[in-house]
């Protein structure tokens, strides 16, 4: 190759004495989650001003436990979104499980193992009678799942006389899910983190991750390929009453006793949130676990900071609402859809 030759191989590669281009680490970060960062940051900001003691550590992990359960929910949501799908019966799910757990540690002579296996198997249960009914009774994924919400919150109502069950903080296995730490983090933090890092590597690395972004993308396509897709919906919905019975368990250990409703109450509506805030396409196909967790700390934050003000907890539904009208909004105004009832 001559000098001359050589000279424009190098000219044409990329110039190294420039810094790094911000529109690529713009594509890379995402511009959803750099909004997210920014809001978070301010809110951060904001109660800090307010309140000393917003950002203490002890604050902090304060927040970051209190947005674990809903971070477990968040994340699942997520995935059933990606596919085109919706579960807003996943409060009750935890809410069953959270029961669940309690009532058969206390019957099986205070055994921590055998009342968390049971809520876990209560949880694959109602998540896959929801993608059955979903998929082989035809029922649109909100309807079948808003009758899920009803049904679930009933069962765990019915089988606890509507109170809570058991107490489990004489156990240290619950003791240690609830309130204890591995290198400075709660256990509950370090089970969201392992649960997100597995879940992203599940969505991003592998043919079931691609196959369930393709089927929210493009259902027909997707069975046109070969897909199954009524046995990746079943699955994916069996995935959500899993975590959900995770997250009624820590929700078991962090309260001390099973919970039918009081602190499960409100969880779908903060998931889905969180997930349509996160970049979650609401009908499918796009969205990442970064964005989701991103959007959850942001509602931990701003829902501590509320409190932390003495403000009327009431405001907190408020905020919730507004800010996933918000984020439909986005999406609408990205996607170029017309809105509707205007013209086009």
């Amino acid at each position: 190759m001559s000098t001359t030759t050589t000279r424009r191989a190098a000219d044409s590669g990329p110039d190294r004495r420039k810094g790094p281009n911000p529109l690529t680490f713009l594509a890379t970060v995402g511009g959803q989650n750099l909004s997210l960062i920014g809001a978070l940051v301010a809110v951060l900001a904001l109660f800090g001003v307010l309140n000393d003691n917003y950002l203490s550590v002890n604050n902090i992990q304060v927040i970051a436990e209190a947005a674990t359960i809903t971070g477990l929910l968040a994340v699942v949501q997520t995935v059933v979104i990606i596919c085109g799908g919706l579960d807003i019966s996943v409060g009750s799910q935890a809410g069953v499980a959270s029961v669940v757990s309690a009532m058969a540690f206390t019957s099986a002579s205070s055994n921590a193992f055998v009342g968390m296996a049971a809520a876990v198997g209560v949880g694959v249960l109602v998540g896959a009678l929801n993608g059955v009914v979903i998929v082989y009774g035809r029922v649109n994924p909100t309807i079948a799942t808003l009758a899920g919400l009803a049904a679930y919150k009933g069962l765990a109502q019915l089988i606890s006389n509507g109170r809570a069950q058991g107490y489990v903080l004489n156990d240290d296995v619950f003791v240690f899910l609830g309130r204890g730490k591995i290198a400075g983090l709660p256990v509950m933090v370090w089970i969201l983190i392992l649960t997100s890092l597995a879940v992203h590597l599940l969505l991003k690395y592998t043919d079931i991750g691609r196959n369930i972004y393709a089927i929210g993308g493009n259902d027909t396509a997707a069975r046109l390929a070969g897909i199954n897709i009524n046995k990746y919906l079943v699955s994916v919905y069996a995935l959500i009453g899993v975590v959900a019975a995770v997250a009624g368990i820590l929700l078991t250990a962090r309260t001390g006793s099973g919970q039918p409703t009081s602190g499960s109450e409100g969880l779908e509506l903060k998931a889905i949130t969180a997930a349509a805030l996160g970049g979650c396409a609401l009908k499918g196909g796009k969205g990442g676990i970064g964005g989701t967790l991103l959007a959850v700390a942001l509602l931990g934050a701003l829902e501590n900071g509320l409190t932390v003000e003495g403000i009327n907890t009431f405001w907190q539904n408020v905020a919730q609402g507004v800010l996933l009208v918000v984020a439909v909004v986005i999406q609408q105004r990205r996607s170029g859809e017309r809105a509707i009832g205007l013209p086009a």
